[in-house]
């Protein structure tokens, strides 16, 4: 049986039980048992604050994963884009120098989007910083992998272009080394054999033996095959494109007629001494967009550096020309 409390009554000079009210003993109980919920409360936030539970725990072994990862893509991002920057170095200094082609424009280059802002989404998260500039990393990068290879695909179609273009250009001598007996005149104004004047002469003179085989010096297309009355006598013009044509005088007879397509080392005709010539050779001219140019910075294709030397020195030292 509980032990009874009294309190003295000043009024009645007497001890009287002391009787609580159920609020009051409600009271009680909840001041003594306050102490104890601090406790608790406490100690199960200290347990929360210090140690993860095993869901937890998952969790953030899950995202410290994850964030290692986005490390690593971060140093292949900065990989490939130092890749990209040197192939966009070798595109427009190298690539486009070859094959004669403006750079491409740095805002091409650069890619950018516009727009409303694509990475809305990703905000609002710790991890948001990181997570946004990877994205956008990777799609910049994806622009300018495609702006790169637009550009590849143009060099390489510059290449074939290129490569018909050599084919094309003007660029061994119309006669085999072997048969030349010498270069008698160069380009430039020469003594005329014939009229005995100072006069332009507009190409080289290679002189051989009637009946010698000349050559094509390119692909191209016969656009006149004729005997002339303006002193070239029986002569041939092969239109290479790219505005080079070639001439070929003096010859004794044609292997070709106009409109047939001719390649670079296709005998066109023959050696002679036709038209307004003073012995057996061929008079040889390049033009270039319809202006005629000095031959002898054509035929290097097929000349050692000794021999092309060589014919320079004797094309220019020559006072005197065949025609």
């Amino acid at each position: 049986m509980p032990e009874r409390k009294y309190r003295f009554n000043p009024k009645t000079l007497n001890f009287e039980p002391i009787r609580l009210s159920i609020w009051q003993r409600m009271r009680r109980i909840v001041l003594a048992l306050t102490p104890g919920l601090l406790v608790g409360v406490t100690g199960i936030a200290l347990v929360y604050q210090f140690v993860d539970s095993p869901k937890e725990a998952a969790l953030k072994r899950e995202i410290q994963q994850l964030l290692t990862q986005y490390e690593v893509i971060d140093r292949q991002l900065g990989e490939v884009e130092q890749v990209l920057s040197d192939m966009r170095r070798r595109d427009d200094n190298i690539y486009r120098v070859i094959f004669e082609a403006d750079p491409l424009p740095e805002t091409m280059r650069r890619a950018g989007a516009g727009g409303l802002d694509r990475y809305r989404g990703l905000d609002g998260y710790v991890s948001s910083d990181m997570v946004m500039s990877t994205r956008r990393r990777l799609d910049q990068l994806r622009r300018q992998v495609v702006v790169q290879s637009v550009s590849l695909d143009e060099v390489a179609a510059l290449a074939l272009r290129k490569q018909d273009m050599l084919a094309h250009i003007p660029s061994v001598q119309p006669i085999a080394h072997e048969d030349l007996k010498h270069v008698a005149s160069g380009f430039g104004m020469r003594m005329h054999p014939i009229h005995k004047i100072i006069k332009f002469h507009a190409g080289l003179d290679f002189t051989a033996p009637v009946g010698k085989e000349i050559h094509a010096t390119g692909d191209g297309r016969v656009v006149t095959a004729e005997y002339a009355t303006n002193g070239y006598g029986m002569y041939v013009v092969i239109d290479h494109g790219y505005d080079y044509r070639t001439l070929y005088a003096h010859l004794s007879d044609l292997r070709v007629r106009p409109g047939q397509q001719v390649k670079r080392g296709d005998v066109i005709g023959r050696v002679g001494n036709t038209g307004l010539s003073s012995g057996p050779h061929l008079h040889y001219e390049v033009h270039k967009g319809g202006e005629a140019v000095d031959p002898a910075n054509f035929l290097f294709n097929d000349l050692t550096p000794e021999e092309y030397a060589e014919l320079v020195e004797r094309s220019r030292n020559a006072t005197q020309s065949f025609d």
